[in-house]
């Protein structure tokens, strides 16, 4: 968590979130009027902060990771201008205006990539496979286009109960483009209590743990291990005397 988070955390009125987030920062927001709502209800939880924050109180929605990354930023964003609410440079000081700060955090490919090494040092994507907001055929378009252009590649969401496949498929599509013994890092729970950090290659990527708190790194062609680490130089090497 970022200090501007704690910061804003401990002075706003009300905390809005995902009931899971809101356990795991309980320590942290002690005393706050809460409100959770369950999965999937993101709507439910953006409409409700935002009508907090009309009626004069200061509102915190909280999101797991960056809020611009997979997370409610765009939402709030995107409510305010469909319900025509001033934010910011739109019109502050209209009535009935509001304040809106986007906190920045460290999202799960910044946090796993360190506790990988240095998975991310060149050109990268990140692609998630969840098909509730986003067709399964456009994310198929992205993943071949990701792995023919030689991206390390950061999948978010590949796995839960009841998408059980998605990732077997990635895996099969990314094999077309690229060897067999690239390497592949599965962090789980990153810099949290349930953390797990696998090394694999992208032929054994379905013999992982691979659940809904992981996230996986592919590498590109020049992506490489070394000991417990994942590497993907940037280049210097092609360049410099290293």
């Amino acid at each position: 968590m970022s200090g501007r988070a704690r910061e804003v955390l401990g002075f706003v009125d009300i905390v809005v979130g995902y009931k899971t987030y809101l356990e795991i920062i309980e320590p942290v927001i002690q005393g706050k009027k809460t409100l959770a709502t369950g999965m999937t209800k993101e709507v439910d939880r953006v409409e409700a902060a935002i009508d907090a924050a009309l009626n004069g109180q200061s509102c915190a929605l909280v999101s797991g990771g960056d809020p611009g990354v997979y997370a409610m930023a765009g939402l709030v964003l995107e409510i305010l201008a469909t319900r025509n609410i001033a934010c910011n440079s739109c019109d502050a000081g209209a009535e009935g205006g509001l304040s809106v700060e986007v906190v920045p955090g460290i999202p799960a490919l910044c946090a796993g990539a360190a506790l990988l090494g240095a998975p991310l040092t060149h050109d990268f994507a990140a692609i998630s496979l969840s098909d509730l907001l986003t067709p399964w055929d456009l994310i198929e378009k992205r993943i071949a286009a990701a792995a023919s252009a030689d991206f390390v590649i950061a999948i978010y969401n590949p796995k839960s109960k009841k998408r059980d496949w998605q990732l077997n498929r990635a895996r099969e599509i990314i094999l077309e483009h690229r060897a067999g013994t690239t390497p592949v890092g599965v962090v789980t729970g990153a810099m949290r209590e349930n953390q797990r950090i696998q090394l694999s290659s992208l032929q054994d990527l379905d013999k992982a743990d691979v659940g809904m708190q992981s996230i996986v790194f592919v590498g590109n062609s020049s992506t490489f291990i070394y000991g417990d680490l994942m590497i993907t130089p940037r280049g210097y090497s092609k360049k410099y005397d290293i």
